[in-house]
């Protein structure tokens, strides 16, 4: 029985006959020892046929098909060419050899050639991908590596779907930066403060945001010119007119010294930086929280952008997060006190950067470590959803969102929460019936008509089909044993049964009366 070896390369399609494979025996090793001899494994395996492929796109093509299992219209015309043709209701006496087991299934259920796919098959295929360049005529050396580089190239491309709007990379660095825009803004209010101070102490007591010092401080500048005319310039800034009265009389007895021009100048410049350093902070987190609901809309829905960034970031990426188990991302940024506890036998600790969240905050002290615990539970869950989910959707995140709170109960009153099960079938039923909903036209109206219209078909139709039932004995001029026909007959004798029970209880009733007339 002949034996061909089918090897799919980055250049086409080859196939090579095994000669020699009575003389091996099909043992492994003695295949191992010749593959590196040239002489020796040429010998035994000759190319039959080689079919290389029209293009880049078509080479691409055919690997993804091979790597589903899916035999082509082009392999299988190849095959059906070059290997010898088996007549009808005869067993071939040949067999294929293939690297992969579901594409020899295929071919098998789609050409009846018998197909196997073992240990020595795929030496033989390592010996062929070794020499395969001097089995083929007119190969430029390179041309090989070449193909198999562009092939590579384009085949993890497809396979890797790169999306540009779901980069957590981006999430990151906006995490990093809005961290360090909060230590800067803090600083360099405290400095406008600090500096300003000198000339008018008393506007510290009376504002407490940095920002709005910060505009006030460019706003006032020179103290001793403020009056009752800038009251309602003052009022817009504060936003409270008696705050803004209160300024302007701080003011008037104010104990600050005097500046020069240049420091006012200076102060007044170095306020604008911090008022355009607090307005970019403003715009960054407006980014964060787009970016967040865009890669990871169920854990911002459950536990907040700011905090599912810092998770993201820690982690390195949302799939190493979808990776850790609750456990690890219970405690991921208390690494330090986590190894310390370890190293003195301490109490290991119970939450890390989760305790950002609201609902540790809200828990009992007694119950935190139960709380975070569970929320660390739940944010791996959206995390994994988030990280391998097609379909960007919120619905998932706002369940678990849900059963936290019901578990916040649960702990302070004892209301027994929902099964998780349950939650998770209602979250799949709401992401179904979002996509199922009509989609709205251009000027906002939803299609619904079409449904009402559809809805009074369904109920003619069904009219239409009890009608005709009933008119089918009348039709053919006959009985016919129908349901409804059947129903009415049972009826009919029913109603007829207790018709003859009826006059009886009347004679019944007539005797006793004749009875008792006699007696009287």
């Amino acid at each position: 029985m002949t034996l061909f070896v089918l090897y799919e390369s980055a250049s086409g399609y080859g196939l090579f006959s095994a000669d020699g494979i009575d003389e091996i025996g099909q043992n492994t090793e003695a295949v191992r020892s010749s593959v590196d001899d040239l002489n020796r494994f040429g010998k035994v395996v000759k190319l039959a046929a080689f079919s290389p492929f029209e293009s880049a796109l078509d080479a691409l093509n055919q690997c993804n098909a091979v790597s589903e299992g899916q035999m082509t219209d082009e392999l299988r015309n190849f095959l059906e060419l070059t290997l010898p043709k088996v007549k009808e209701g005869k067993k071939p006496k040949f067999s294929l050899g293939v690297a992969e087991p579901k594409l020899g299934s295929h071919i098998f259920e789609e050409t009846k050639i018998p197909c196997q796919s073992n240990e020595f098959i795929l030496e033989l295929i390592r010996g062929v991908r070794l020499h395969f360049d001097r089995f083929i005529e007119n190969l430029k050396p390179g041309d090989l590596e070449k193909a198999q580089l562009g092939l590579g190239h384009s085949y993890s491309r497809a396979k890797v779907k790169f999306n540009v709007n779901r980069v957590d990379n981006m999430v990151i660095q906006a995490i990093f930066l809005l961290d360090t825009l909060d230590k800067d803004v803090n600083s360099f209010s405290m400095r406008v403060r600090e500096w300003y101070s000198w000339h008018f102490p008393e506007l510290v007591k009376i504002v407490n945001d940095n920002y709005l010092y910060a505009k006030l401080a460019k706003y006032v500048e020179d103290k001793s010119q403020l009056s009752e005319e800038h009251l309602s310039a003052l009022t817009d800034i504060v936003g409270d007119e008696d705050k803004a009265k209160e300024i302007i009389e701080a003011a008037k007895a104010s104990m600050g010294q005097d500046l020069s021009p240049i420091d006012l100048i200076n102060v007044k410049q170095f306020a604008q930086r911090v008022m355009d350093l607090a307005e970019y902070r403003k715009k960054l987190y407006d980014y964060l929280v787009a970016k967040m609901n865009d890669i990871a809309p169920n854990l911002a829905a459950l536990i907040g952008e700011v905090v599912g960034a810092r998770l993201i970031s820690h982690a390195g990426s949302l799939t190493n997060l979808a990776k850790c188990p609750s456990s690890t991302l219970q405690i991921l940024g208390a690494e330090k006190a986590l190894f310390r506890a370890l190293k003195t036998r301490g109490n290991t600790p119970k939450y890390g950067l989760i305790f950002h969240s609201s609902f540790i905050g809200r828990a009992s002290a007694r119950n935190k470590g139960r709380m975070a615990r569970y929320l660390a539970n739940k944010c791996s869950i959206a995390s994994r959803l988030d990280c391998f989910l097609e379909t960007s959707t919120t619905a998932f995140g706002e369940k678990l969102r849900e059963q936290v709170e019901e578990r916040l109960d649960f702990y302070d009153k004892g209301v027994a929460p929902r099964k998780n099960i349950d939650v998770m079938k209602s979250a799949i039923d709401t992401v179904d019936g979002k996509e199922d909903e009509p989609m709205t036209t251009a000027n906002g109206d939803s299609h619904e008509e079409p449904k009402s219209e559809k809805k009074k078909k369904k109920k003619e139709k069904r009219k239409q089909d009890d009608d005709e039932d009933q008119e089918m004995p009348d039709a053919n001029g006959a009985d016919v044993e129908d349901g409804t026909a059947k129903k009415k007959k049972k009826k009919k004798s029913k109603d007829e049964s207790l018709e003859d029970v009826q006059p009886a209880t009347d004679g019944k009733k007539k005797k006793k009366k004749s009875r008792t007339e006699d007696a009287d």
